[in-house]
């Protein structure tokens, strides 16, 4: 009994270390969150995420838009073929200033909330880059973008179990770009009034949105499964989890989706 035990204890050390290594090697894109700890600002920072407000109003101001669709470069997802991790809906207020209402999982857990805050805030977030994308519907789209966050869908289409790579088909999960386009779909719908995440995927399906796939292996998920609360896989189909094949909703893939729909739509790119 004894040999059995130090053998079996040499075993679980093995296992220890193995997933120690998982989770320092393998990493999921991060898309969007806050910190659970309370970071020192850097002045430098701060100051550059404020001029990057003020130049964006500036250029909000100039289209003479009252809502608009905004991204932002919050991580490197490069190696994903990704520029933009997350975006939320920005409203001009009755005051003139400007209110972005987006979805953002708190502390790395499986939760998020709606959040509504101003720009300075939305480029303050650990920003890889000071860039932005945004895309300013027609007119009549942005009346009924603005109908459903003022009506109450919008916080009825949020799902607090988070997950950073949902999938697009299923309402297992949320994640905060999947929140977005949900709300966009609200708006845009004239056959039937989405109330509900079941029946805003289902317009979505039968408007032939296209998620992006990112190809994520075996060994990485099994890394991020096990040491991050906020990302999950089994959601996903299991054939096309199995081939690392992740189906999920980016920033990209709803500005492919809304361009395609909205011929009257601009587009522009921001930098510092």
């Amino acid at each position: 009994m004894r040999t059995r035990s130090l053998a079996f204890s040499k075993v679980l050390i093995i296992i220890q270390r193995l997933f120690v290594v998982i989770a320092l090697a393998c990493t999921a894109p991060a898309f969007a969150g806050r910190p659970c700890e309370e970071n020192s600002y850097d002045p430098k920072k701060v100051m550059q995420a404020l001029e990057f407000a003020h130049k964006t109003q500036i250029r909000l101001d100039e289209s003479q838009a009252n809502v608009a669709i905004i991204a932002r470069v919050g991580q490197d997802l490069s190696k994903y073929n990704l520029r933009y991790s997350h975006l939320g809906l920005i409203e001009r207020l009755p005051d003139g200033t400007w209110s972005v209402m987006h979805e953002l999982n708190q502390c790395g857990t499986a939760n998020s909330e709606l959040f509504r805050e101003g720009l300075g805030n939305f480029f303050m977030d650990d920003m890889f880059a000071f860039e932005t994308l945004v895309v300013i519907p027609n007119t009549e789209l942005q009346q009924k973008i603005q109908q459903v966050m003022a009506d109450g869908r919008a916080k009825n289409l949020h799902a607090a179990r988070y997950n950073m790579l949902s999938y697009a088909y299923s309402t297992m999960y949320q994640n905060s770009n999947q929140w977005a386009l949900e709300v966009l779909a609200a708006a845009q719908a004239n056959d039937v009034r989405i109330e509900n995440r079941t029946q805003a995927q289902a317009w979505l399906k039968s408007a032939s949105y296209k998620p992006d796939t990112i190809y994520i292996p075996s060994l990485t998920r099994l890394g991020a499964r096990m040491f991050r609360a906020n990302v999950a896989f089994d959601d996903h189909p299991f054939d096309r989890r199995m081939a690392g094949q992740i189906d999920t909703v980016t920033v990209e893939s709803i500005v492919r989706f809304m361009m395609s729909r909205d011929n009257k739509a601009e587009k522009f790119v921001l930098k510092q």
